[in-house]
């Protein structure tokens, strides 16, 4: 492992943190996770974890101190704030590897949605830092069908966009790229694109997490009307639900990539497997 110094990942309670924070440990990593309630989480044994909010730069200075690669997670619906929170991790800090999205384009003014202009905004932020940096670009995230474990296990999915086709990636994958770009210098300077080993329509999706489950699931198209009310009712933040609807090309087919089997050495993981590695979820 070339990394030699500390790693500080934050978000690392969410779904691709948690993962990141375990494979790091396991890789012999010295690894710091950042938390904003550090009585309420349990990691592996060696990780270290403190408190910081990243809406609050001056709040990061201690958890940086001695910090060498940040595993930046930006959980914002905007840019702001970003430039403060980067002129704190470079006064620490060599190396950023954020979590950006597959299709963006920082060459374009205009990108396909808003929560594409908001990563082609940190990452022109991030490179004019003069860190080294990394920026993933993973697609659609196979965890974001976890709000279907309700719909799973009464096996009827319904939801909006039936036919848009998504390259899901497992979590897991995402994380083990991040390891590479965090103890390795190989991928510094550079945008990989990362998908799961197959595109999948929506109603596809919902058929391929049911059968290694053993758990026939059929799927109904709602209008997009609908399953944005769904979303506010089940708790998402308006902006977010408006962000995630509200353009036009946000939906075109995505594309299969090889960069996880590049990076890891290892295919990546089906939306099978995922299923597979979530069943509590939906049984």
């Amino acid at each position: 492992m070339a990394q030699q110094g500390k790693i500080l990942v934050t978000g690392a309670t969410g779904n691709i943190g948690t993962q990141l924070v375990t494979q790091l440990a396991l890789a012999g990593a010295d690894v710091r996770a950042l938390v904003r309630s550090p009585s309420t989480v349990t990691f592996p044994s060696g990780v270290e974890v403190v408190r910081g909010d990243l809406s609050d730069p001056a709040s990061l200075e201690a958890p940086l101190r001695a910090v060498d690669a940040v595993f930046l997670v930006w959980p914002f619906l905007n840019a702001d704030g970003a430039a403060e929170l980067l002129d704190v991790i470079k006064r620490h800090a060599r190396r950023v590897v954020y979590l950006s999205a597959g299709g963006v384009d920082v060459n374009l003014d205009e990108q396909i949605g808003p929560i594409h202009q908001i990563h082609a905004a940190l990452e022109r932020t991030v490179e004019r830092t003069g860190l080294e940096w990394v920026f993933l670009r993973p697609f659609s995230f196979a965890s974001n069908n976890l709000e279907w474990g309700e719909q799973i296990r009464t096996g009827v999915v319904r939801s909006a966009g039936a036919s848009e086709v998504r390259a899901l990636i497992h979590e897991g994958d995402i994380a083990a790229v991040a390891v590479h770009a965090l103890t390795g210098d190989a991928l510094m300077g550079t945008r990989p694109e990362l998908s799961g080993p197959e595109a999948l329509t929506t109603g596809e999706q919902a058929r391929a997490i049911g059968e290694p489950l053993g758990k026939p699931v059929r799927f109904e198209e709602i209008p997009r009307k609908e399953a944005r009310a769904q979303a506010v009712a089940a708790g998402y933040p308006a902006d977010l639900v408006e962000a995630l609807f509200d353009h036009a090309r946000a939906f075109a087919p995505q594309p299969v990539t090889s960069m996880v089997e590049k990076i890891t050495g290892r295919a990546p993981r089906s939306i099978r497997q995922w299923a597979l590695d979530h069943a509590e979820t939906f049984r």
